[in-house]
């Protein structure tokens, strides 16, 4: 047996259509939701406006990923692009500082979820819900990739029902005379009484994080059949999905309630937009998604740290008997996920939404540049393919997702 050969290694589950689900699961359907009154205001209403920019800006770094997967189709994602193509010690520093972009996805779920089952059981303690709810998803991520992607299908359906629940809703409304009484406007994208560059770039540099978890994907690189093939058209693939959706949702939301100025309370606009358009029922149901999209984003999140975790340990930057260690029946890095769930759980206790919400963004935009330089070092400068059309996608594409 080769030293290749004997190297822990996952096995292969996952086509392209596993990857996409995983992947807009981790992105969550349903991300404007909660975003909703904010980017209307910080826009001046030009919401749907923010996030097609955002969407074109997040596919040049989600292209990166797609070059670097098929250079380097392993578990370390960022980590492993950047120590493969420039540096081991750059690697090392872009590795911890996505695990805190991956940590911190499950830990804000999971106390976003507590937060909100303790306020409609408030005799139910707090600590319960962390522990049901750090429990629960690491329960399923031990079982294997195959009962996580089931569980990411059957909440991917949730989240999808109501976002289309909402637009036929908003359809109606607009339809029979609600808002601005029409389906096509250019309102949301360009309204000359209020559009502003510098609130389009500031709504811009918000709606970005809704996309945070696509690049996710790569790390599931040897979970894959054919990762060389189906990572980078997954990645891009998923950008562009939740982009659509994201950009319809605003879309009608916004011509469903103009005043981006009159809202009840920003930080739950959407439920009373959903209110609004659906009646209780609706709202109920926009009620009850935001719980499930924090338990698919938790779940999915702790999957890709795990998997993280895994190519630093077969490294031996972490102690390999433990963090490279795969379990021979449901082929996860079993302690990798338990550790992650314990950390989550102290998290919970430790830290406040706002302050991991604070965090999470400096370990996401490391990585993607780190991810975007790789693709520079590999094909530009090593590779040596600077002719013809290798300038754009080796050069000026790379270096576009780095500066944005």
């Amino acid at each position: 047996m080769t030293a290749a050969e004997r190297r822990p290694q996952l096995k292969r589950v996952l086509g392209l259509g596993g990857l996409i689900v995983f992947g807009i699961t981790f992105v969550t359907p349903t991300a404007p939701f909660p975003m909703f009154g904010i980017l209307s205001s910080v826009s001046k209403g030009h919401m749907a406006l923010a996030y097609l920019f955002a969407m074109a800006v997040m596919t040049l770094t989600a292209v990166s990923y797609g070059r670097m997967a098929s250079a380097f189709p392993a578990a370390g994602s960022a980590y492993t692009y950047v120590r493969m193509t420039v540096h081991p010690f750059a690697g090392f520093l872009v590795g911890w500082t996505m695990l805190l972009d991956y940590l911190l996805i499950p830990l804000m779920s999971v106390i976003y979820m507590a937060l909100m089952a303790h306020r409609f059981l408030p005799e139910v303690h707090y600590g319960f819900w962390l522990l049901f709810f750090s429990t629960g998803m690491t329960v399923i991520n031990l079982f294997g990739l195959k009962v996580t992607n089931r569980a990411n299908f059957v909440m991917t359906v949730i989240m999808s029902v109501s976002v289309v629940w909402f637009v036929v809703a908003a359809a109606r409304a607009l339809h029979s005379g609600l808002g601005e009484g029409t389906w096509l406007s250019l309102k949301p994208f360009y309204n000359p009484s209020s559009f502003t560059f510098s609130s389009a770039m500031a709504a811009t540099s918000i709606a970005v994080f809704s996309f945070l978890g696509f690049d996710g994907v790569s790390t599931l690189a040897e979970d894959s059949h054919d990762p060389r093939r189906d990572i980078g058209r997954a990645t891009v693939l998923v950008c562009l999905l939740c982009g659509a959706l994201f950009i319809l949702q605003a879309y009608l939301g916004q011509l469903s309630w103009p005043d981006y100025n009159s809202y009840p309370k920003m930080e739950t606009a959407f439920l009373d937009v959903s209110r609004l358009v659906g009646g209780d029922r609706l709202f109920g149901m926009v009620t009850f998604v935001l719980l499930v999209a924090g338990i698919a984003s938790a779940v999915t999140g702790q999957a890709s740290a795990s998997r993280l975790l895994f190519g630093m340990g077969r490294d031996c930057l972490l102690p390999s008997s433990i963090f490279a260690y795969i379990h021979p029946k449901y082929s996860t890095p079993t302690y990798n996920i338990l550790f992650m769930g314990a950390v989550t759980m102290a998290g919970g206790f430790l830290l406040s939404f706002q302050l991991a919400a604070e965090a999470i963004n400096f370990g996401a935009l490391m990585g993607f540049m780190g991810v975007n330089l790789s693709v520079v070092s590999h094909y530009f400068l090593k590779g040596n393919q600077r002719r013809g059309a290798a300038m754009l996608y080796n050069l000026f594409l790379p270096m576009a997702g780095f500066l944005v």
